[in-house]
């Protein structure tokens, strides 16, 4: 199938802002682009690309002040089917693990292993090491979160994630990682669009979401704690240690943020030109 994905962010600045932004589809999603995703900004303004230590691409840009707003509006070829299940894959011995995957490991700013890890191996010890394991920490944060967008907080961590029971798709995934991390399963998080394809009607507003990635099997595997269910339409935009390393968009002064849409839609009888023009 074929997704338009995209977004609209309108701020405002009461002076010039550096800002970094961490919007595209990913580079393993390059072969799929049927319409780019390009970034603009209006009023116009220099962009410099770069790629960061995990490989992303990142834009830099000064923000001028007053009213600016960010745009992309692309498509992108999809396979149309539920994300994929590897019951058999296997957990490595920490000395098994390839070197690129050891920083998954760790503690990181939003992933505290250090003041989970007592929690994470008496909830889990006695779980099948692999994907039984993670799976299990899937379906636990699944139901000791409670998905609630008016107590989102930018600054909650997995293990105040664990204490207050509530969060957002970002929080789930937190916690869900800080525990494979404890478990010695190396996991990493990711940042995209995700359609309601699939689900039922009537759908929530557009968002971009938040899922992780765990190192099982010589091989990265997509879960999702927070609809913990196969779905469909998941293009990834960035991955990192956590949400601190993948911002959306990173302002360096005061700003307020005006307007914010993104959306994910399968184009079923439309074409691409027009889909897009139609927004």
């Amino acid at each position: 199938m074929k997704l338009r994905v995209g977004y609209e962010m309108i701020y405002e600045f009461p002076q010039p802002t550096p800002m970094i932004m961490v919007l595209g589809v990913h580079f393993t999603r390059a072969s799929d682009v049927i319409v780019p995703d390009f970034l603009t900004v209006t009023p116009a303004v220099p962009i410099s690309p770069y790629r960061d230590m995990f490989g992303n691409w990142c834009s830099r840009i000064i923000a001028p002040q007053g009213r600016v707003r960010l745009f992309a509006d692309g498509i992108v070829r999809d396979l149309g089917v539920p994300d994929v299940a590897h019951p058999d894959a296997i957990q490595h011995a920490v000395e098994d693990l390839p070197p690129d995957t050891l920083v998954y490991l760790l503690g990181s700013r939003y992933c505290e292993t250090d003041r989970l890890s007592d929690i994470a191996w008496k909830l889990f010890e006695n779980t099948p090491p692999g994907w039984a394991r993670v799976q299990a920490i899937c379906d636990y944060v699944h139901h000791h979160i409670a998905f609630n967008y008016q107590h989102a907080r930018a600054t909650r961590t997995a293990y105040e994630a664990y204490q207050e029971g509530q969060g957002v798709c970002r929080d789930y995934a937190h916690l869900a990682v800080a525990f494979c991390r404890c478990m010695n399963i190396p996991a990493r998080y990711c940042t995209g669009y995700l359609g309601d394809m699939g689900t039922p009607q009537p759908w929530g507003v557009g968002d971009f979401a938040g899922w992780f990635e765990a190192y099982l099997g010589g091989k990265w595997h997509t879960f999702d704690p927070r609809n913990n269910v196969p779905r469909l339409g998941r293009v990834l935009i960035a991955q990192g240690r956590d949400a601190a390393d993948v911002p959306i968009t990173q302002t360096f002064g005061p700003n307020n943020l005006v307007s914010f849409k993104v959306w994910t839609d399968e184009i079923v009888e439309q074409g691409e030109e027009a889909a897009v023009a139609a927004r």
